[in-house]
């Protein structure tokens, strides 16, 4: 802090002595300018400065202002607009660059296990491709050689079919021949000549 009047100590010391609690962890804003007085109004003189981006500790607060504590141990008002609970953006750049740079990491890391996944991902594509196309060459081949086994049983069975009419035939011919014959021979065996019978003679 910069140009602190000798005032501000006693009137911030009158004004701790009040039973004021301390809250810590609170920065000065980037707004410009950080002029800080000996008291909380406007009427009260500027005692100097704070620079952006400077740790201070919230005392109390009346009204506009807020009294702080700065980083030299000088306790004087700023205006509480200019007091935030979060660091500064200078303060946060070294932090969000390190933010960045890791998530920057990351994200290489990710876009190269992405990458990886992907490629293995085609080349157990490309297999399974290869698989079903082995399957469909099998199938089709299954599909001709079933073809062409049910076009020989068909073959076969109009064959078959061919032979018991055949068979049958033959069987019909042959009875009939039989049945021919036999008529016939019914018919001649009674008018062949009967042979007669020789008497025996005893004298």
């Amino acid at each position: 802090m910069r140009n602190v009047a000798m005032g501000c100590a006693v009137g911030a010391a009158l004004l701790f002595s009040a039973g004021v609690s301390a809250q810590s962890d609170h920065w000065v804003s980037d707004k410009l300018p950080t002029f800080v007085r000996s008291g909380p109004t406007d009427g009260y003189r500027i005692v100097g400065t704070l620079d952006s981006g400077d740790p201070v500790t919230v005392l109390q607060t009346q009204g506009d202002y807020t009294q702080v504590r700065g980083p030299d141990g000088d306790e004087v008002w700023i205006q509480s607009r200019f007091v935030q609970d979060t660091p500064s953006a200078q303060q946060q750049l070294p932090a969000l660059r390190d933010k960045v740079a890791s998530l920057t990491q990351r994200l290489d890391g990710i876009d190269d296990e992405w990458n990886q996944r992907v490629a293995d991902l085609r080349s157990e594509l490309a297999s399974r491709q290869q698989q079903v196309d082995k399957l469909q060459a099998s199938n089709n081949q299954l599909s001709q050689a079933y073809s062409q086994a049910e076009s020989k049983m068909r073959n076969m069975q109009a064959r078959l079919d061919t032979q018991e009419e055949d068979l049958l035939m033959r069987y019909f011919m042959y009875g009939g021949g039989v049945a021919g014959a036999g008529l016939i021979l019914g018919l001649i065996v009674p008018h062949l000549p009967r042979r007669r019978r020789k008497r025996d003679r005893w004298f």
